[in-house]
Formats: structure tokens, C-alpha cells, sequence
């Protein structure tokens, strides 16, 4: 999520963007034109890097690889782990002040982003993140080094996304013990991409800058 993170070091206190619900708008926009490129140059450097070590990014193991993949197993795995994660996020917003303030300043970076966009966004980073921190350095590095580092790199030097890249580690060792347990990047990435989706769609709706005044309320933190 690098280009949150740079949007992120310059908008206001709280999150908070000046302009009307068109500059919102706009911002999503250009947020999309930022992320689609950028995931997918990480993508790719990933699978050229698998390529030429000449590992598998989707098995955790040669033994899994001969396993192979279980669909409704894993596939429910991760459905059931990413509805975990959104309302465990749902709950910290609505009864934390960090929770709703982290909300607003995600809001504010996210905009007001489709459904379309909201569920793009989600499924490109949660495939190209997935690839590189489990399928390419799990593997080498181990599930904690790996789950560090996936919170460090969702980390914003302000006061108010310090909880962001809290919940991020936390969420790269579920996803990190989701590959160790199945095997496989599917459920990871069902996990992920179902998590950035709901979540992203929430700010979008609830905390992005309003083209109206009102109330917002619940929400969640993409990973």
C-alpha cells in the first residue's frame, strides 16, 4: 500500500482533505491510476524473481505442491479468516477513539471509491502482496520475519496510522499461518483481497470526505 502511505504523509491533521466530494472523487481516481501499475510491477518482479530461483509462489512446500490444492477447503479458510478480520476491524472502530480516528485518515486517502474500484483495488494488492511476502520470502525468511516486515512496509510516520501497521502485522501472521497451515496461497488471498475489499468499500462510503455533512459511522482498515 505505498501509494496510501504517500498520500498519507501529506494530507491534513486527522486525515482530513480540503475540497468538495469531486476532489474525493478524484483522489480515488487517482489513487486507482497509482495502485494498478504499481502492483503490478511488484507482481512481476515477484514472479520473475520466483522464476529465476526456480521456487513455486503458490505451494509452501515441495510436500504441499504434491498435496496440491484443496478448493473448498482452502477457499473456505480464507473466506472464514477475512470475515474474522472485517469485523474484529468493524468492532475496534466502533469502540476505539484510534479506531475511528484511523478510519477518518484512511477515508480521507481512500475517497470516494467504487464498488468497482473498492473490489479492483482489493484483489490486485491482495495478489501481489500475497505473492511476495508469502509465496516468495515466507518460505525463505520464516512466518514471524515475514510478518514483520509486511507491517513494516504499511508503516506511516503519524501518530494516527500507527494503528494501521499494528493491525497489519497481526493480520501477516494470520495470513502467514494460513499458508503454513493449507499449504497454498489461496486462502491468504481469498483472506486478503475479501479484507481490503469490505474494508476499503466502508471507508469509501462511511469516511471519506462527504459531498454532504453527515455522520459517520462503523468501518474497517485494509491490510
Amino acid at each position: 500500500m505505498k501509494d496510501l502511505q504517500r498520500e498519507a504523509r501529506t494530507a491534513g491533521p486527522q486525515g482530513a482533505v480540503p475540497g468538495s466530494g469531486s476532489t474525493s472523487r478524484a483522489s480515488s481516481a487517482l489513487l486507482l491510476r497509482v495502485a494498478l501499475p504499481f502492483y503490478g510491477v511488484l507482481f512481476a518482479a515477484t514472479l520473475l524473481w520466483a522464476w529465476l530461483a526456480g521456487d513455486s509462489l503458490l505451494y509452501a512446500s515441495q510436500e504441499a505442491a504434491r498435496r496440491g490444492v484443496d478448493p473448498l477447503l482452502d477457499a473456505g479458510a480464507g473466506v472464514l479468516a477475512g470475515a474474522i478480520v472485517v469485523a474484529l476491524s468493524r468492532a475496534l472502530t466502533l469502540r476505539t477513539r484510534w479506531g475511528t480516528d484511523l478510519a477518518r485518515a484512511l477515508g480521507a486517502l481512500v475517497g470516494r471509491a467504487s464498488l468497482r474500484n473498492c473490489v479492483l483495488l482489493a484483489a490486485v494488492s491482495g495478489v501481489a502482496e500475497e505473492a511476495l511476502f508469502r509465496g516468495a520470502l515466507q518460505p525463505r525468511i520464516g512466518l514471524v520475519a515475514a510478518s514483520l516486515l509486511f507491517g513494516c512496509v504499511h508503516f506511516v510516520p503519524r501518530r494516527e496510522f500507527l494503528p494501521w501497521t499494528a493491525f497489519s502485522i497481526a493480520a501477516g501472521f494470520l495470513l502467514g499461518g494460513l499458508f503454513a497451515a493449507t499449504g497454498n496461497l489461496v486462502a491468504p488471498t481469498i483472506a486478503h483481497a475479501l479484507i481490503n475489499a469490505v474494508n476499503l468499500r466502508v471507508l469509501a462510503v462511511r469516511f471519506a470526505p462527504p459531498e454532504e455533512d453527515s455522520t459517520a459511522r462503523g468501518g474497517g482498515q485494509p491490510t
